[in-house]
């Protein structure tokens, strides 16, 4: 169980990694510096942008949830 719960992590951890670095920049940060502050018409929808905004937050959830997961399975293991 424990496996499971850490191959899912992994997966749920790239995954919300690649969906942060596709939200727009929305000012004058860490985001400019690496190629942020130009415009492209790449995710420009507002639709596209608020879907983007609910995949990366259910997949935040499901990415806290392992955590909670193992850390309770490898607190109780041991009993």
């Amino acid at each position: 169980m424990i496996l499971l719960f850490t191959i899912l992590l992994v997966i749920t951890s790239a995954i919300q990694i690649l969906l942060v670095l596709l939200h727009k920049g929305r000012g004058g940060g860490l985001s400019d510096m690496f190629g942020g502050g130009v415009s492209s018409s790449l995710g420009g929808s507002s639709v596209a942008e608020r879907n983007l905004d609910r995949f990366t937050v259910g997949v935040g959830v499901i990415w806290f949830a392992c955590i909670i997961a193992l850390g309770l399975l490898m607190a109780y293991q041991g009993n």
